[in-house]
C-alpha cells in the first residue's frame, strides 16, 4: 500500500511538472507573438482583425508633398471607407485597402501609423482598439502628384514604368506603373484585376525586371575611364559588326559603321561595337566589380520599397560574346527601373547615390509632427571628377545624339537612350537622365515595353516629365 502511494505521488509530480513545462512553453510563445511578432502581425496585409477594426476607425490620410489627398477615410453609415481621389494614377504606390483582399502599397507598409496604433499598444491585441486613438496619423509622401499625373498620362496606352527622383536627396517625386487599376473598385473588380495577364497589381518600377539595353553604357564608360582602359582622346574603329571568337558577331543597330570614334561620340551614337570592345578589355573581374561598386547586388535599398533583386550574370563563367552583350545591357542582365534611376543619380549627384525614399513625415490628426524622414547617403560608387565627365557626355547624347527628343528649351538635359532586345516580343524603349545638368533637380528612368527605339519613344516621354518636375 505504501509503495502504491509512493508511485501515485511520483506520477502526480511528473504530470504536474509536465503541465508546468507546457505552460512555460505556451507563455514564452505567446510573449514572442505579442512582443517580437506584434508589428509584423499588426501590419500584415491579410490580418483580418486589424482590417475589420479599421473600418470602424477613421484612418489617417495619405498625402503628397503638397498636402494633396491621395487616400482618406469617409464615413458611410456605421463604417469608414477608404477613398482614392487619383484612382489609377498612383495605385501601385498608395495601394488599396480591402476587408476581403487585404492591403498593398503604403496602405500596408504604414498601416500601424495610419491607424494610430503604436507598436507599444498594438501588441496588446484587442485592448489596443480601446487604448488606441480615435483617428489615425497622416502619412505625407515625397510624391508630387502633378509630376505623377504627367508621367502617367505621358505613358499613354503603353505598358511600362517611370520613376523620378531628386538626386540630391533620394526623394521619389513620381513612381508610375502601367497598366494600373482603380483602388476604389478593388472589391468589385478583384477577379479581373488579379487575373489580368498584364499584371496591373505589379509595381513595375520596383518589381519589373528588364534588360537595360544601351542605358548601361554610361556605367561601362565610367568603368573604362576609371580603369584607364580608355580616355577621351582614344579612338576605336567601329565597323558595322564586331567578330568575337570563336563564332559570335556583335552588330551595330541598323548595321551602321561609324569608323574611328572616341568615347564621347560612341556614347552619343550608342555604338555597340565600341562598348562591346571596352567590355572585353575590362574583362570579367572588372566588369563584376563595376556592377558591385554601383550597388546592383546590394539589397534592400530603402524605405519599404519592396524592390526585387537585379539578375546579374555569373561573370566568371561568361564567354566573350556574353561579356560583350552584358556591356551593352543585353544577355542575362535584368534590372529594375528604380536601379537605373539610381545609376543616373550617381552622375547627377557628384558620384553619390542617396537612398531612395517615399515617406517624408508622419503627423497626428492635429498636425503635430510624429516622425520625419531625412535624406541618407547610400553609396559613393564613383568620384566627383568621373561623374562630371560622364555627365558632360550625357549632355552630348541629348544635344547631338540619340536623346535629342528629351531636350528642353533653356534647360541643359543629360541623358542616355536604350533599345533593349526582348526575347518575348518587340524591343523595350529606355531613357535615363537628369536635369538641369548644371544643377540637377530630377533624375528619371523611363521604360516603355515593346515600344521600339528609346530615342523616339522614351525620350519624348522623359521630356514631359522633366518639364513638369522643373515647374
Amino acid at each position: 500500500m505504501r509503495n502504491d502511494m509512493k508511485d501515485l505521488t511520483q506520477n502526480i509530480r511528473k504530470v504536474a511538472f509536465g503541465l508546468l513545462s507546457l505552460l512555460v512553453i505556451l507563455f514564452i510563445y505567446l510573449s514572442y507573438i505579442q512582443v517580437v511578432q506584434s508589428e509584423f502581425l499588426l501590419t500584415h496585409p491579410l490580418n483580418r482583425r486589424t482590417i475589420e477594426a479599421a473600418h470602424t476607425t477613421q484612418y489617417g490620410m495619405i498625402l503628397d508633398r503638397n498636402d494633396e489627398k491621395l487616400a482618406y477615410s469617409k464615413k458611410e453609415g456605421d463604417i469608414f471607407k477608404r477613398k482614392y481621389p487619383y484612382a489609377a494614377i498612383a495605385a501601385q504606390v498608395v495601394g488599396y485597402d480591402s476587408v476581403t483582399y487585404g492591403r498593398s502599397g503604403m496602405e500596408s507598409a504604414f498601416n500601424g501609423d495610419l491607424t494610430g496604433n503604436s507598436t507599444s499598444v498594438a501588441h496588446l491585441g484587442a485592448i489596443s482598439h480601446v487604448l488606441g486613438k480615435k483617428a489615425g496619423n497622416n502619412v505625407t509622401l515625397t510624391l508630387d502628384i502633378n509630376v505623377q499625373e504627367t508621367a502617367y498620362k505621358a505613358l499613354g496606352n503603353h505598358k511600362g514604368a517611370i520613376v523620378a527622383i531628386n538626386p540630391k536627396t533620394g526623394a521619389i517625386l513620381a513612381m508610375v506603373s502601367k497598366p494600373s487599376f482603380d483602388p476604389n473598385m478593388i472589391d468589385q473588380q478583384w477577379k479581373n484585376i488579379s487575373t489580368d495577364e498584364n499584371s496591373p497589381l505589379l509595381n513595375r518600377v520596383t518589381q519589373g525586371l528588364y534588360p537595360p539595353g544601351s542605358t548601361i553604357k554610361v556605367m561601362i564608360a565610367e568603368a573604362a575611364l576609371k580603369e584607364k582602359i580608355t580616355d577621351l582622346k582614344r579612338t576605336i574603329f567601329c565597323e558595322a559588326s564586331l567578330k568575337i571568337p570563336p563564332d559570335y558577331i556583335l552588330q551595330e543597330s541598323h548595321l551602321e559603321a561609324y569608323g574611328n570614334i572616341n568615347l564621347e561620340k560612341a556614347l552619343a551614337v550608342s555604338s555597340n561595337v565600341f562598348f562591346g570592345t571596352l567590355s572585353l578589355e575590362l574583362g570579367r573581374n572588372r566588369m563584376a566589380n563595376t556592377f558591385e561598386r554601383f550597388g546592383f547586388n546590394k539589397y534592400p535599398v530603402g524605405q519599404d520599397l519592396q524592390e526585387v533583386a537585379s539578375h546579374l550574370p555569373k561573370f566568371s563563367s561568361l564567354g566573350d560574346g556574353d561579356l560583350a552583350q552584358t556591356g551593352i545591357g543585353q544577355g542575362s542582365l535584368l534590372v529594375t527601373p528604380l536601379r537605373m534611376a539610381m545609376l543616373t543619380s550617381s552622375f547627377a549627384n557628384k558620384g553619390k547615390i542617396m537612398k531612395p525614399y517615399l515617406v517624408h513625415k508622419i503627423t497626428d490628426s492635429d498636425g503635430n509632427l510624429m516622425k520625419t524622414f531625412t535624406p541618407e547617403e547610400w553609396l559613393i560608387p564613383t568620384s566627383s571628377q568621373l561623374a562630371d565627365e560622364i555627365s558632360k557626355m550625357m549632355v552630348g547624347v541629348v544635344q547631338n545624339g540619340t536623346g535629342s527628343s528629351a531636350s528642353l528649351p533653356g534647360v541643359l538635359v543629360a541623358g542616355k537612350t536604350g533599345t533593349a532586345e526582348n526575347p518575348q516580343g518587340d524591343s523595350h524603349a529606355w531613357f535615363i537622365g537628369f536635369a538641369p545638368a548644371d544643377n540637377p533637380q530630377v533624375a528619371i528612368a523611363v521604360i516603355v515595353e515593346n515600344a521600339g527605339f528609346g530615342g523616339s519613344i522614351a525620350a519624348p516621354i522623359a521630356r514631359q516629365v522633366f518639364r513638369a518636375a522643373l515647374q
